[in-house]
């Protein structure tokens, strides 16, 4: 089985949208939940993920036997989302065997040449497209 983690930070809000819209065509993924806070934890398993965990070690872990990872941009930067991310994390996920795949989200002092300004909705829709075609 492919092993599909979405990490998130702040409210959860973009891995809420990914886990949603991969559970509504593949309900039978399992889908690996892991916020850089309680918070954004929550809004992904209430979203439907399989498995839930929270914070620094359980993003670390998990990114290492990963075959596909998703989330925001910022999950590679180190101290992104406001510094949720820490220098730890975004060392985990970028050294990751896992796939990648990047939300673009221009803030926090990075912009991401070549992204046309899209409603996040696209962004999340064309995500999960990727998602299934590697399925």
């Amino acid at each position: 089985m492919v092993k599909i983690t979405i990490i998130d930070g702040q409210g959860g809000r973009i891995g809420k949208s990914i886990i949603e819209q991969i559970k509504k065509t593949h309900s039978d993924l399992e889908l690996y939940a892991i916020g850089t806070n309680s918070i954004a934890t929550s809004a992904m398993l209430k979203a439907g993920a399989d498995y839930g965990a929270t914070g620094e070690n359980a993003a670390i872990i998990n990114a290492e036997d990963s075959d596909i990872i998703v989330g925001p941009i910022g999950i590679v930067f180190a101290n992104a989302l406001l510094g949720e991310i820490t220098p730890a994390v975004a060392a985990a996920v970028s050294a990751s065997k896992a796939y990648k795949i990047l939300i673009p989200v221009n803030r926090c002092n990075h912009f991401v040449a070549g992204c046309a300004e899209a409603p996040m909705g696209d962004y999340i829709r064309i995500a999960v497209e990727k998602i299934e075609s590697m399925l």
